[in-house]
């Protein structure tokens, strides 16, 4: 399906086509088991997130799976319902202290919950974290402190303001951010700044998660998790619920794009924040995340299924879209690239028109007066992307042909 829905996107077939072509990665030796089942556990709990992991320079790569690993725990035991709450708060208090102890692990999930197992098992993640240099251990035990007390606090608390919004995304993804720089800093691949540089990398995560946020609402709704702040639906509609309602369909688009235009508020300091970047694996493992964000929320905006499926981007786009964010020029193209298809839904009824466009405007302007974001990226002229588009297609017609004959033959 993602190959058909990529048919009439040249760019993304060339793509498609290196990732089934490319060579394999090197194997990763492990010097210790526990270290080969920490890695296993990142490859069950998000492959996504795996694979630009272990792209990372050696000196940090580690560090990085841990700590993924280590708020993967953290929110395990915050997302599972039938946890309750006397015995989830303490412990989600308590779990920095918890990755100091030896040999400890949680089997008190519940038997659906997905990730059960890292926690039935998270000894071996411990182990490695005692092995982290110093430096690494206090930035990820901070922040798992910080992220477990503000996971506590909303156990029992509804998103209703938008303070209470930025402050939740903050607790569970902006706080990851922060995490991250500070590790980039003490690892020497980056400037000792990036520990200081909180508000950027703060808004990178805010980026990430409201997107997520926006695109989740059905299948959150239907969770009975729900995240937009009345002091934004509440311009619309009394309850949440309303939304999905036919006779809403009009406030529901401009609830949905009133919360994109709020996501949006955070794409210069994502913009600004990879501009500082001087290491190439670290670049790509944090312009991944954020091209793949700046498209969904333009596709996602002014897009009525968001209220009856989750919404996601194109395979073929996605697969495209990670061998691009390569450079600072490429993720200024691609940002503007979606923006631009952004804009053009931009319905003048929507009592945000003015508002959106003005977003608009602000982004492309940051785009033209950073001296770091102005070279802009040489894009393939039309010629040269349907000559790739012929080989793809040629190929996969071959490729065809050749699974005919073969069952034919049998």
């Amino acid at each position: 399906m993602g190959l058909l829905e990529s048919v009439f996107h040249p760019s993304e077939l060339v793509s498609i086509l290196k990732f089934f072509t490319k060579s394999k990665q090197k194997t990763q030796q492990f010097p210790r088991p526990t270290l080969f089942s920490c890695y296993d556990f990142l490859e069950q709990t998000s492959r996504s997130f795996a694979s630009v992991i272990k792209e990372l320079d050696d000196e940090l790569r580690d560090a990085v799976c841990i700590f993924y690993l280590v708020l993967r725990g953290l929110d395990t035991v915050e997302d599972d319902m039938s946890i309750p709450n006397a015995k989830k708060l303490p412990l989600l208090r308590a779990f920095h202290e918890k990755i100091y102890l030896r040999g400890w692990n949680f089997t008190e999930n519940g038997e659906d919950e997905k990730d059960r197992l890292l926690l039935v098992q998270f000894d071996v993640v411990i182990e490695e974290f005692l092995t982290l240099k110093e430096e690494y251990q206090v930035v990820i035990a901070d922040i798992t402190r910080r992220m477990g007390a503000g996971m506590a606090d909303f156990c029992d608390k509804r998103v209703s303001s938008t303070d209470d919004y930025n402050l939740y995304c903050h607790y569970v993804a902006g706080l990851v951010g922060v995490g991250l720089s500070k590790l980039f800093a003490a690892s020497g691949l980056e400037d000792s700044s990036f520990a200081e540089m909180d508000e950027l990398s703060n808004s990178m995560g805010l980026f990430l998660q409201k997107t997520n946020i926006i695109r989740d609402f059905y299948e959150d709704l239907l969770d009975g998790r729900t995240f937009w702040p009345r002091d934004i639906y509440g311009h619309y509609v009394k309850d949440l619920s309303d939304l999905i309602k036919p006779e809403n369909k009009d406030k529901a688009l401009a609830c949905l794009n009133h919360m994109c235009l709020d996501a949006l508020t955070h794409v210069t300091d994502a913009l600004d924040y990879m501009s500082r970047i001087r290491n190439q694996t670290i670049f790509n493992f944090c312009a991944i995340p954020q091209v793949m964000a700046v498209a969904t929320i333009a596709e996602v905006f002014n897009n009525y299924d968001v209220f009856r499926k989750n919404v996601k981007i194109r395979k073929g786009l996605a697969v495209r879209l990670i061998y691009e964010a390569n450079s600072v020029e490429n993720i200024r193209s691609i940002f503007l690239e979606f923006m631009y298809k952004f804009i053009l839904k931009n319905n003048p009824n929507d009592p945000n028109y003015i508002k959106i466009s003005q977003t608009y405007g602000k982004v492309l302007q940051y785009c033209e007066t950073n001296p770091k974001l102005k070279a802009a990226t040489k894009k393939p002229n039309d010629t040269e992307l349907y000559l790739k588009y012929a080989v793809v297609i040629f190929i996969l017609a071959i490729l065809y042909q050749y699974r005919q004959a073969q069952q034919e033959s049998s």
